[in-house]
């Protein structure tokens, strides 16, 4: 099967496509290229950024101030707006859209399409991804060292890399791709969501769950010596608590950190058969967890697990109007009653839009694999490598679904995550969303030891 990718042409540097066999490898930054990386005063920051801002003014130069904590800020707090007091510049409706269509990805576009009172309220960019001094270090010795693998799967892999971006300066997309896997996150939370389907006609079900997630990729407690690359990435320990007739499922994922050798182990514990079994479904197009079959395993923040069924292709970078700084959905008081409207989508009055550079990655179905999406476009944050919107298209090479990450920056630990997520499914005429039950917020103190995260603690925490 063949499927077209992105023709339009968008500026970028150094788009070269890496080829061979299983095992090859990518050669590394040019000391031309690393000399444009720095925090001060260099043409791209440590992650690869376009440090100063557009010609229009409407993207403003990055700048290495993090976002402030407020006075009476307190862990386990839902963060305050720091912006609060922007205004909307203008709104993108139905009736104007085709006049901002080359900011818009096309599943943005789609949106304007099939929804006519669907619109983006556009405020101004502000820069907030902002990580701490230690990430940029790493980031700036990945860019010497790192060097990009494919896998004898396919699967996509890295030497030499930690703790930040492997590859700031990308030369194709396997590299572009990789920066998102090896972004920073957070090395402990103990979090309380949502993941709430919603028919066509408005109704839903609240699927509330606890998910403790430990990742080791960017602790500064871990040493280099100490990081295993082969056993030490996501490590998912999610707790269904509602509704009654399916709480107490558990389902316990470990996924490698590089997926060119290793690949995903994950368990999955029924209350009525009181067992832990092998759940090796949990991976690439199979359902998301109580998703109603609305989003597939890999799509949970944009993308996880193996990559090995597409070829990635980066198309470049380009200015799009992105959700970003999304601390009105972040809000404790951003229940869903308040957040899904009557018509069973975003309130969009919930939603922050902001011009910003990303990177653009094309996902092209592999021959001889299979997926539900035959291709899919990804749009990534060129400050935090973030995936922020994605674009999904059917067998037909037909806009099918468009998902897009309302992130924030969680000032006190300098790390950024979703507020929600949420996926439109135009030809279902439905979406599911992925938030936060704001009853209690993130918990970054929490800790568990390595043994939290196995078969066994899971068959003994179902015993009680």
């Amino acid at each position: 099967m063949k499927v077209n990718t992105m023709k339009k042409a968008v500026t970028f540097a150094g788009a070269m496509m890496l080829v061979g066999a299983a095992g090859s490898v990518q050669a590394k930054t040019t000391a031309e290229e690393f000399a444009k990386l720095g925090l001060t005063g260099t043409e791209l920051t440590p992650a690869g950024a376009i440090r100063a801002g557009n010609a229009e003014g409407t993207i403003p130069e990055w700048k290495n101030e993090p976002l402030a904590v407020p006075a009476d800020f307190k862990a386990g707090d839902y963060h305050a707006d720091p912006f609060a007091a922007d205004k909307v510049l203008f709104k993108i409706t139905a009736a104007n859209y085709k006049e901002h269509a080359d900011k818009l990805t096309a599943g943005q576009q789609h949106m304007f399409e099939t929804y006519p009172d669907y619109f983006m309220n556009i405020y101004p960019t502000r820069r907030s991804a902002v990580f701490k001094p230690y990430i940029y270090d790493a980031a700036l010795k990945n860019a010497k060292n790192a060097e990009a693998v494919v896998g004898a799967t396919g699967g996509l892999g890295y030497n030499d890399a930690r703790a930040a971006w492997a590859f700031p300066v990308p030369h194709n997309g396997n590299e572009a791709f990789l920066n998102n896997l090896t972004r920073p996150l957070v090395p402990w939370l103990n979090s309380y969501e949502t993941t709430i389907p919603v028919t066509s006609s408005g109704d839903y079900v609240i699927n509330k769950l606890n998910i403790q997630t430990r990742n080791k990729w960017s602790d500064p407690e871990i040493s280099d010596a100490d990081f295993d690359k082969n056993a030490d990435g996501l490590r998912f320990y999610q707790t269904i608590l509602a509704p009654a007739k399916v709480a107490g499922q558990v389902l316990l994922v470990r996924d490698p950190h590089d997926t060119s050798k290793v690949q995903r182990k994950a368990w999955v514990y029924s209350p009525g058969q009181r067992r832990v079994k092998r759940a090796p479904q949990v991976l690439y197009d199979n359902p998301l967890t109580a998703s109603d079959g609305l989003a597939t395993t890999d799509q949970k923040w944009g993308w996880n697990g193996p990559t090995d069924r597409f070829d990635w292709t980066l198309a470049g970078r380009k200015e799009v109007y992105i959700p970003y700084n999304a601390y009105k959905l972040h809000d404790k008081d951003a229940t869903p009653d308040k957040v899904i409207t009557a018509e069973g989508r975003l309130n969009q009055d919930y939603a922050r839009y902001e011009l910003h550079r990303v990177w653009v990655v094309e996902a092209t179905l592999k021959e001889g694999t299979n997926h539900a999406y035959a291709r899919r476009t990804f749009f990534l944050d060129e400050d935090s490598w973030w995936i922020m919107a994605v674009d999904g298209y059917d067998r037909r090479d037909q806009i099918w679904r468009f998902w897009e990450s309302h992130d924030v920056n969680y000032y006190d630990v300098a790390f950024m995550n979703a507020a929600a997520e949420v996926q439109y499914d135009m030809q279902a005429g439905r979406m599911i969303a992925l938030m936060w039950d704001k009853k209690n917020g993130p918990d970054f103190a929490w800790r568990a030891g390595d043994k939290h995260y196995t078969p066994s603690t899971v068959r003994r925490n179902g015993i009680r």
